[in-house]
Parts: structure tokens; C-alpha cells; sequence
């Protein structure tokens, strides 16, 4: 028997969406989108990837063409042919893998503060420093104020390192670091003709318009972007519903 990641289901509408969350994050970080959701013409996958979330307990190698892999199997199961992506922050990454192992199964992608191609670019120094952040929450806690411009209540960025504690595995957290940090598959997908949206947070130091134009935007001819206002990089905490209508107003375009 083949086995499923875990997933929440939400919707019944024709068009299929896989949603791909960040490093600190799992399918429950979308929940607060979901009253702006438009459950009828949507149907909506939060994915968790192996060792987070729903998939906590499910060991694997922790790479994004493992996640893509996950992805697709689960779309089989669920009878989708076609579908779209969204991905935050590394979820842009695993999304392009997906994209990457099934081109002619992709209608579109949308990137919230989506990690490029390239991957983040870190030096060892920076690596150093995020490294440390897999058995201390305080450091999750200040890498989490600081992307999102060191400006909301540092309750809310304790409570989300803690979350993220409790909702990945030691494990999953550490692997999947050097996959956005470092790795780099940008000559794979340029000039890829998929149609694509990238929304970014004003407030967002790292994830920002200069380095969309340098990337993703180089990379993807069919690339738009938006600035999210009020928002760093966690845009489905900050500002859901703005996020939610942005996301369905890209998604029900047709090509």
C-alpha cells in the first residue's frame, strides 16, 4: 500500500490548488486564510512534508524532489491530473520541483515570499547561524522577528518558533536547511513558460523586489509580482485576507 502524506482538504471546486509551506511552518499555518477561501470554485491541499505536521512521524531523506515525489503520489491518489501550486518562503523551492517532475501537470504558481531557484545563497557564516536555530527556539524566535521587519509583538514570534518546535521533527528541520540554503537548480527552470505570481511582503528584508527581478522574475518569462503592504515574510499571519483574494484573483485567471 502506498503512503499518503498527511494533508488537510478544504473545498470542492474544479480548480485544484497544492498549498507548500516555509521552513517554520506546516498546513497549519493557512488556517486563517481559509474564511476568505472560495470553497466552491477551489479545491485546496495544505501539504505537510515529511516530518512536519501531519507527516511528523514519517522519516524520509528531506530533500524537495522527495517532497515533489509526495506531491505527486498524493495527486494521483486525490485523481488530480491538473493542478496549481502555492508555495511560501522554501515552499518555492519544493514547488519548482514539483514543477520540475511534472511540467505538463502544473497550471500556474504562486510564491509567498518564495525562496528562488537559486536557492538563498547563504556563505558558511550564515549557514552557521541558522544551523543553530534547529535546537534553540529562541533563535527561531529572532530569525522569525527579523523577517518579518523586527515591527509585531515578540509574543507572536515565540509563539510561532514554538509551534514550529512542536510541529516538525529535529530531523526534518535540519535536512531540509542546506535544500533552500544552498542548493542552486536555477539553470533547470529558466526559461520556463508556466505562469507565475510572486507576492512579497513590504516589511520583508531578504525575500525582496530587487531579488525577485534578479531571479524569479529572470528566470520564469511569464513572472508577475505584487508587494503585499503591512506585510513581512509571513504574509498568511500578517494579512490573510489581503493574501487570500490576491491568491484566488491570480488563480482564476486562465492562461
Amino acid at each position: 500500500m502506498t503512503t499518503l502524506n498527511g494533508f488537510v482538504q478544504l473545498g470542492h471546486g474544479p480548480r485544484k490548488v497544492f498549498v507548500l509551506s516555509g521552513w517554520f511552518g506546516s498546513s497549519k499555518d493557512w488556517q486563517a486564510l481559509t474564511p476568505a477561501l472560495d470553497l466552491d470554485s477551489f479545491t485546496y491541499v495544505f501539504f505537510d512534508y515529511r516530518g512536519y505536521g501531519r507527516s511528523l512521524e514519517r522519516d524520509g531523506e528531506f530533500t524537495f524532489e522527495e517532497a515533489a515525489q509526495d506531491v505527486l503520489v498524493l495527486a494521483d491518489h486525490l485523481d488530480w491530473d491538473r493542478f496549481s501550486l502555492i508555495g511560501h518562503s522554501m515552499g518555492g523551492m519544493a514547488m519548482q520541483r514539483v514543477l520540475l517532475a511534472a511540467p505538463q501537470r502544473v497550471e500556474r504558481m504562486a510564491g509567498v515570499s518564495a525562496v528562488p531557484a537559486c536557492g538563498s545563497r547563504m556563505d558558511e557564516t550564515r549557514v552557521a547561524g541558522f544551523r543553530a536555530a534547529v535546537d534553540d527556539v529562541a533563535r527561531r524566535a529572532a530569525i522569525i522577528a527579523y523577517s518579518t521587519g523586527n515591527r509585531l509583538a515578540p509574543r507572536w514570534s515565540a509563539h510561532l518558533a514554538g509551534e514550529s518546535a512542536r510541529l516538525s521533527s529535529r530531523e526534518a528541520f535540519a535536512g531540509y536547511l542546506p535544500q533552500w540554503a544552498m542548493h542552486d537548480f536555477s539553470a533547470e527552470v529558466a526559461g520556463n513558460t508556466v505562469p507565475v505570481k510572486l507576492f512579497i511582503g513590504e516589511h520583508d528584508p531578504t525575500l525582496t523586489a530587487g531579488l525577485m527581478t534578479r531571479t524569479w522574475l529572470a528566470w520564469y518569462p511569464r513572472a508577475q509580482l505584487e508587494t503585499l503592504r503591512n506585510a513581512g515574510h509571513y504574509a498568511m499571519y500578517e494579512v490573510p485576507v489581503a493574501l487570500a483574494t490576491a491568491l484566488e484573483d491570480w488563480l482564476k485567471q486562465t492562461a
